[in-house]
C-alpha cells in the first residue's frame, strides 16, 4: 500500500514535468547571435523558471531536455567531423605523408572525453551528500559539458 501511495504521488509531478516548455529555439538564436558558449543552458534557464520548471523533478526534466539536444547535435558534428578527418587522412595518405592520423585521434579524444564527463558529473552529484539537489546538478553538469564538447567539435569542422 505505501509503494502505491508513493507512486500516486511521484506520476503527477512526473506528468506535470512532461509539459514544462522546453524551446530549443532559444539555444539556436543565441548560436546565430555568435554568442556560442553563452548559450549553454538558455532552453533550460527558461524551462526551470517555470513553477513546476523548478522543482527537483522539473529541473532534472529542463537540463536532461538540453542535455539531450546537446547530445543530438554533438552526434551530429562528430560524424560530420569524423568524415572530415578521414578524408584529410586519406588525402594525406596520397601524397605520402607521416602526418599523424586525424580520425583515430579524433575517436580517442572523444572515448576519453565521455569518461571525464561522466566522472566530471558524478563527483558533482556527491556535492550534495544525497540530497535531491544532486540529480538536476548531475543534470545540469551534463548539460554544460555536452555543449561545450559540441562548441569545440563544431569549431574543428571546416578548419
Amino acid at each position: 500500500m505505501r509503494l502505491l501511495v508513493c507512486l500516486l504521488a511521484v506520476f503527477p509531478v512526473a506528468a506535470a514535468a512532461q509539459d514544462l516548455p522546453f524551446e530549443p529555439d532559444r539555444i539556436e538564436a543565441c548560436l546565430e547571435a555568435g554568442e556560442a558558449e553563452q548559450c549553454i543552458g538558455r532552453a533550460a534557464e527558461h524551462c526551470a523558471s517555470t513553477p513546476d520548471g523548478s522543482t527537483t523533478v522539473g529541473l532534472g526534466f529542463c537540463y536532461g531536455q538540453e542535455r539531450d539536444w546537446w547530445d543530438a547535435r554533438l552526434n551530429r558534428v562528430y560524424g560530420d567531423l569524423m568524415d572530415q578527418e578521414k578524408a584529410i587522412d586519406d588525402e594525406m595518405a596520397e601524397i605520402g605523408s607521416r602526418a599523424p592520423k586525424r580520425a583515430p585521434a579524433l575517436l580517442s579524444m572523444q572515448r576519453a572525453w565521455i569518461v571525464f564527463r561522466d566522472a566530471a558529473c558524478s563527483y558533482e552529484y556527491t556535492q550534495w551528500g544525497g540530497g535531491t539537489g544532486g540529480g538536476p546538478a548531475n543534470a545540469a553538469c551534463l548539460m554544460k559539458l555536452t555543449g561545450q564538447q559540441t562548441l569545440l567539435l563544431e569549431s574543428n569542422l571546416q578548419q
